[in-house]
């Protein structure tokens, strides 16, 4: 468990960026932190693992003050995840993936096994990503690699500062999923920054909601998204497009005009069908593959295909739309 009690931070003495945070962060639970711009959410991710000190008050790891851990110590028993990526570009995906495991001396074939487990369990075949260089990898590919590095040394906790929000939209639904099933499977205790209130809502087992340093509600996304506790709160949920994009099914989109479908000419249907009843999630996991999807309605009759450039089209203004609303 990580708890705060009355944490504070100051860079300038009398201004502080975080206030008086008391909060306890449950063993396996994916705990989210949101907030507008300057809020203190990454101020209070990284007072953790100690990149940032704390001015006044108190951290705990499993009871224990982070003071009194050896920061090396603390540090290899938390992965970081960064929006940067921060690879070392002149290593292979082994090399960037090992790094902790060799320093603190792992076998060579501990690491081997290691390397094979994390690559198959985020689709990427050992044999053709083991020895290449991060130049060569996609950005998705490349922050794929970012988080099994975090996890490659085993650690109880895992702390991740908008490891996405640099991705295009496909790219980063898929990464979300991975992420989420990775926690689900290994029991990690995940601290998540972002600014996105749909992430939060999709991955979050609780959210901490912040405004000007100082926690404004903390909830599960059921919690926060039908109980919110102030004008502050509903205003963010209002600003952050919270209706779900995966509840929305395809033929709803298209029929507002917010995802364009063309008509398949005659005899080119041929590839990946959906249903016109189907959801974006299902939409957009099924374009991550095939560059077009033919929909079909309740009939089984064909009523056009959806590419991936009108997919990208719908997720961009979505973005824009949001954009404009913060």
């Amino acid at each position: 468990m990580i708890e705060f009690k009355d944490v504070s931070k100051a860079y300038t003495p009398g201004q502080p960026v975080v206030s008086n945070l008391n909060l306890e962060i449950r063993d396996g639970e994916f705990f989210v932190l949101i907030g507008p711009s300057g809020c203190g959410k990454t101020t209070t991710l990284k007072m953790i693992n100690r990149l940032i000190t704390l001015t006044t008050g108190y951290i705990y790891v499993d009871n224990k003050p982070i003071s009194n851990y050896n920061i090396q110590e603390l540090r290899w028993n938390m992965g970081y995840v960064l929006q940067q990526i921060a690879l070392f570009p002149n290593m292979t995906v082994e090399e960037n993936i090992t790094v902790v495991p060799e320093m603190k001396k792992w076998s060579k074939e501990q690491m081997h096994d290691r390397v094979t487990e994390l690559l198959e369990s985020i689709g990427l075949d050992e044999d053709d990503y083991r020895q290449r260089k991060i130049s060569e990898l996609s950005g998705g590919e490349q922050q794929r690699i970012g988080v099994v590095r975090a996890l490659a040394a085993d650690p109880d906790i895992i702390l991740m500062d908008e490891p996405f929000s640099a991705l295009d939209p496909i790219s980063r639904h898929n990464l979300q999923k991975d992420v989420a099933d990775l926690q689900k499977k290994w029991k990690k205790t995940v601290v998540f920054v972002t600014h996105d209130m749909q992430e939060a809502l999709t991955l979050g087992d609780r959210i901490c909601l912040m405004n000007e340093g100082q926690i404004v509600q903390v909830g599960t996304p059921d919690e926060i998204r039908n109980h919110p506790k102030n004008d502050f709160v509903r205003d963010f949920l209002r600003s952050g497009n919270i209706e779900a994009v995966e509840t929305q099914t395809i033929e709803q989109l298209i029929k507002i005009g917010y995802l364009s479908a063309i008509k398949p000419n005659a005899g080119t249907v041929q590839g990946s069908f959906l249903r016109n009843n189907d959801t974006i999630d299902q939409l957009v996991l099924a374009l991550a593959k095939e560059s077009e999807v033919f929909i079909k309605d309740k009939n089984d009759q064909v009523i056009g295909k959806v590419t991936q450039a009108h997919l990208l089209s719908y997720l961009a203004e979505t973005i824009a739309i949001r954009g404009e609303a913060e």
